[in-house]
């Protein structure tokens, strides 16, 4: 260890004693009664130390006022640096901050409340284009629907020897495959009633957080719809901070978290200059001689007059 080090960590005597400078200090950046017990000091260099007070602020609790003196070389003089108040090892301290976006989970929307989504949000994408080509969450991809349209061939979820049998195409057994049928027994319409009518209280146009919504679930990106008949009322909810989550929602249902309802939008593009101050417009210092009603005279005329 050096010598250096050695004075560096060894308080300096006067600037160790000089307590009173160091409370005094302390009280005039403080209110009043707010500087407490002296609380230790600590070597911050050569001839550098800092007193520590106790902070009776409320709401402070474990916060230390911070006093720091120091004393020039061979002088006997001790000077203020400066007054801060620190957290001490104890201090209540507030909770690091995280941006709303990362902050917020799912559950922790209520009625009223709006989810901003972005512009450019992951999770969504564009609707109807137009053209006649998959869309990006298509399994079939574009290279793909071109070979099969050449190959006139049929697209299946795996080989072969990995599908289920089916029904030949056409058949009754092939109708009654694709509308659901082929099951023991399917829902009655008394099944389908009581059904409906549960969701619907559960997840409905009647629900406060639906009374608040800005839309409806109809018109949200997020909303996955079912097949069946119960698909032209009732569909599934995508968003993960929605509070009907994976759950069968009502197309009148609705909440905050409409893709929609609050879109963040992208950083304005600064507006064009009213006054353009680059360009440099001639103002002629005399008007012309046509712009008046008075008559163009002469200087020989107009020193007749009395004109200069």
């Amino acid at each position: 260890m050096s010598a250096a080090t050695t004075r560096s960590r060894t308080p300096d005597r006067l600037c160790a004693e000089a307590i009173d400078l160091a409370r005094t200090a302390a009280e005039e950046a403080a209110a009043p009664g707010v500087v407490g017990e002296h609380a230790g000091l600590t070597t911050e260099g050569d001839r550098v130390v800092t007193h520590f007070f106790e902070c009776k602020e409320l709401g402070y609790r474990g916060w230390r006022w911070a006093v720091t003196v120091a004393r020039a070389s061979r002088a006997k003089v001790v000077t203020l640096d400066e007054v801060v108040l620190l957290p001490g090892p104890d201090a209540l301290l507030a909770p690091e901050w995280v941006p709303w976006s990362e902050r917020l989970r799912p559950g922790d929307m209520g009625p009223g409340d709006l989810l901003p989504t972005d512009a450019e949000d992951l999770r969504l994408e564009p609707g109807y284009s137009g053209e006649d080509e998959p869309v990006p969450s298509s399994p079939v991809s574009e290279e793909m629907a071109e070979l099969v349209e050449a190959e006139d061939a049929e697209v299946t979820g795996g080989t072969p020897a990995h599908l289920p049998a089916v029904p030949s195409r056409g058949s009754i057994a092939a109708v009654a495959e694709e509308l659901g049928m082929r099951r023991a027994r399917v829902l009655s319409r008394y099944g389908l009633h009581v059904a409906a009518d549960r969701w619907e209280e559960a997840h409905g146009a009647k629900t406060p957080m639906a009374q608040a919504a800005p839309a409806s679930c109809v018109s949200c990106g997020f909303l996955a719809p079912i097949g069946g008949s119960l698909g032209q009322a009732f569909g599934v909810c995508a968003n993960e901070f929605s509070p009907a989550d994976g759950r069968v929602v009502s197309l009148t249902y609705g909440c905050g978290g409409h893709s929609e309802a609050a879109v963040m939008p992208k950083p304005p593009r600064p507006a064009p200059p009213v006054i353009d101050e680059t360009r440099v417009d001639p103002f002629p210092l005399r008007p012309a001689a046509d712009s008046g009603s008075v008559p163009v005279v002469s200087d020989e005329d107009a020193a007749e007059l009395g004109h200069s």
